[in-house]
């Protein structure tokens, strides 16, 4: 009310009032959420561009941490797992990259759970999608094959 938050706390399920003008309401979503880490272009230790998208399942597991302590959870958490999934895969080969897809998503797992508990977010799994390689990258691997 008026800025503040009530002395009840958060408000569950059912009928409650608000008086217009005076009183402001904003509807958390306790749902398991999803989200596509959009393709990142990412430069490997072996200096080679790759292209990775991931997917992130999260849920709110604190309401009023997500409201209070951060201005926009969602977004927050899309923009930290875009960084934090550049951030892991700029330290790792790309034979790393391309074998150790689990190993990745829990190490990504983990930071991102690390980051967003203080916003009241629980990171549920990170997937690693699609790792892409450019077209030369592939024939150079392909010839390499054959030979």
């Amino acid at each position: 009310r008026l800025g503040r938050i009530r002395s009840g706390g958060a408000k569950g399920p059912g009928l409650f009032f608000i008086l217009p003008c005076i009183d402001t309401y904003r509807c958390v979503d306790l749902r398991t959420g999803a989200f596509d880490v959009p393709p990142q272009e990412i430069l490997t230790k072996d200096s080679v561009t790759v292209s990775v998208d991931a997917v992130v399942y999260y849920q709110v597991s604190n309401p009023l941490s997500a409201i209070c302590n951060n201005d926009d959870y969602n977004r927050s958490t899309r923009l930290l797992a875009a960084t934090t999934l550049r951030n892991i895969l700029g330290t790792r080969n790309l034979s790393e990259i391309l074998s150790d897809r689990e190993a990745i998503g829990e190490q990504m797992h983990h930071n991102l759970e690390i980051a967003t508990d203080p916003w009241g977010v629980h990171v549920d799994r990170v997937e690693i999608k699609d790792v892409r390689l450019p077209q030369q990258m592939q024939r150079s691997m392909a010839a390499e094959a054959e030979a």
